[in-house]
């Protein structure tokens, strides 16, 4: 009797498809996002005056030099409580005048950074930033008061206490987290650690830039604290003249690793944060403007960002003052930190399983032309236990069907013609976690 209730447990099980103890640690990650703490946070780093780039250096109270000391600090302080699990350390790189008009004296742009080594793969790294600087209504104005709460005090306090939370766990991989700065002057702080990345061989699964993540009120009235946007650019930068031509007979004009990316924070939010509501934007950026994950994108690497869905203009790179009624400046009043600590959330369960999981396959290759089935053929990935097949309708922007085949590395989906969907693969580790999809590279017969 009791072999009959166990084999019938594993048969429920089976079906249910049980989530991990990873999975199940998942939830845990999000109840342990501390909204005191980033708001403890976001009123420290508010309170350096200014953290323009070209700031003071010197003070221990006022400046970005000072800023970056404390951030320093706190990801020591994190490491001493985890047994010395980060290595923390400046990056940085000098810019003159001459390298752009938003520079008003040659300078050090200094980041910060706290890598955690994952135990079987330390070069594999998923990586989060925050910013630290700000900047005043005039961007070469480096001593004017410019608090910068949301922008982007609240990216930053979001790192740092995704560390906090992720420091006390294990994983394959490693995961970086990162204190950029120079941003409000051209994104120099992301273009130096992102050619100190490719100059040490890193292999970045993903980079996750946060930048305004405190905001639930737009300068259109709209207020929303459950929505937020995924920024991610359609293909790669770095393709050849080839692969884009082949796009052209073969598709995959929406399908670049950094949207791969997006989707896979779609997904995953949808699933374990349910109460949120992922906006998947089809830009690299806002109209016209950047940020930090552009230099990683540029270079190869999956990057986007991600921000609140209602942004207040007003309260954005602006003199602190009041005009027609109107109270102009990014300070702590305007900040929303339950809405700050569900962005984290979002974060920290996307670095978390990142960092579990295989590596994406590599060198996927799709058959099936004017055939019935569909054939998918890749690279097995070390670790990986199986792998799974999704497709979705050309127009749709997530993966919508999957099929779970084993640990091999080819396979036919039967009665799927190829002309009408989109097809990619997952590498599936043992404890269930998955890694990006990889969208076909090649074609065979």
């Amino acid at each position: 009797m009791r072999i009959i209730i166990i084999a019938l447990l594993l048969s429920v099980n089976a079906i249910a498809q049980v989530p991990t103890d990873h999975q199940m640690d998942l939830y845990n990650i999000i109840d342990e996002v501390s909204a005191t703490r980033i708001e403890k946070d976001v009123r420290k780093l508010a309170g350096f005056g200014t953290r323009n780039t070209f700031s003071d250096t010197i003070s221990n109270t006022k400046g970005i030099g000072a800023a970056r000391r404390w951030i320093k600090a706190e990801f020591d302080k994190i490491s001493a409580d985890c047994g010395g699990c980060l290595e923390v350390f400046y990056q940085k790189d000098y810019v003159t005048k001459k390298m752009g008009s938003r520079i008003p004296k040659d300078a050090w742009v200094v980041n910060v950074v706290a890598i955690q080594r994952g135990s079987k793969n330390p070069n594999h790294m998923v990586m989060m930033s925050g910013d630290i600087d700000s900047r005043a209504s005039d961007t070469m104005d480096f001593t004017t008061d410019a608090p910068g709460a949301n922008d982007n005090a609240s990216g930053m306090a979001g790192t740092i206490e995704a560390a906090r939370v992720l420091s006390k766990r294990k994983f394959k991989n490693s995961i970086v987290y990162v204190g950029l700065s120079g941003e409000e002057q051209g994104l120099f702080g992301g273009k130096g650690l992102a050619e100190y990345a490719q100059k040490k061989g890193w292999n970045v699964i993903g980079f996750l830039n946060n930048d305004m993540i405190g905001n639930i009120t737009g300068v259109d009235g709209v207020t929303d604290n459950r929505e937020f946007r995924i920024f991610s650019e359609p293909t790669d930068p770095t393709e050849t003249e080839r692969q884009r031509n082949g796009r052209r007979f073969y598709g995959g004009e929406v399908d670049g690793i950094s949207r791969q990316l997006a989707r896979y924070i779609h997904k995953s939010v949808s699933h374990y944060m349910p109460e949120m509501k992922p906006m998947m934007v089809y830009r690299l950026d806002r109209f016209g403007r950047g940020g930090h994950h552009r230099p990683f994108a540029d270079l190869g690497f999956p990057g986007i960002r991600i921000m609140e869905a209602h942004e207040n203009y007003t309260q954005q790179h602006q003199d602190i003052r009041t005009e027609d009624g109107i109270n102009y400046g990014d300070v702590v009043e305007h900040v929303n930190f339950p809405y700050a600590k569900k962005l984290t959330a979002v974060n920290a369960i996307n670095l978390a399983q990142l960092g579990w999981a295989p590596t994406r396959p590599q060198n996927v290759r799709i058959g099936g032309i004017v055939e019935a089935d569909v054939k998918l053929k890749w690279d097995q990935v070390k670790e990986a236990v199986g792998y799974k097949i999704y497709w979705r309708d050309t127009t749709s922007p997530t993966w919508d069907h999957s099929r779970y085949v084993g640990d091999i590395s080819e396979f036919t989906l039967k009665g799927i013609v190829i002309d009408n969907s989109f097809f990619g693969v997952a590498a599936v580790g043992k404890d269930g976690v998955e890694s990006m999809v990889s969208f076909p590279s090649g074609v065979f017969r």
